[in-house]
């Protein structure tokens, strides 16, 4: 898999089983959907991203903004970073302005090809690129419900978009796909990101011109 950078079809099939979190049981929104993938592509998926990581912390790939699904972080560093840039700031007495975003369903929103030519601008290239691309391509999914201890499932359905929530790869590949963000808004504000929690702390609001 490795040497020939091909990932099994076989082992891009997933069943997705929704989890009701709270409030009207016939509105779609109100159910989390949890994907359940097999468990040789989950090893498969542990080698992968063993190397990626080594990739991305010897050449220091990621923005130090970002707190999540990294090691040595945490959301009480994220907090006490936030908590500090304020603090400071009002010491200073100098106004603070903050925007928080939180993105509906970032997972699900990640673009194929613009996370592919992302990883080969951070270095991805050659048979490494070729493996995630087909990591990414081809991924059939299907919605499995039980009723009465009997299990419905809908038809296989090709994933055009997103990445697999649940998998280990996932995180790794979100992280990559927003990483310029704090880049482009740095000059404004302190950014201050947990996975798809964005905090923008902006000192002396009133300077900045829209």
């Amino acid at each position: 898999m490795l040497s020939s950078g091909t990932f099994p079809d076989r082992l891009k099939l997933s069943v997705v089983k929704p989890l009701f979190k709270t409030g009207g049981k016939e509105c779609i929104s109100n159910y989390r959907p949890i994907l359940l993938l097999t468990y040789f592509s989950k090893i498969f998926e542990k080698v992968i991203a063993k190397r990626l990581l080594q990739h991305i912390n010897n050449n220091q790939v990621l923005t130090s903004a970002q707190f999540g699904f990294r090691q040595k972080t945490s959301t009480d560093l994220a907090s006490y970073t936030l908590t500090q840039e304020i603090l400071t700031t009002l010491n200073n007495k100098v106004k603070v302005g903050g925007i928080f975003c939180d993105l509906h369903k970032a997972f699900d929103c990640v673009n194929h090809k613009i996370l592919l030519s992302k990883m080969e601008f951070y270095g991805v290239v050659g048979k490494a690129n070729t493996l995630i691309k087909s990591y990414m391509q081809n991924r059939y999914q299907r919605v499995q419900i039980k009723k009465d201890t009997i299990n419905y499932c809908s038809e296989w359905e090709l994933v055009t978009d997103g990445v697999p929530q649940g998998s280990i790869l996932g995180p790794l590949f979100f992280l990559l796909y927003i990483n310029d963000l704090p880049n482009t808004i740095s000059d404004l504000s302190t950014p201050i990101l947990f996975a798809d929690d964005t905090s923008l702390i902006i000192s002396n609001p009133n300077s900045i011109q829209l």
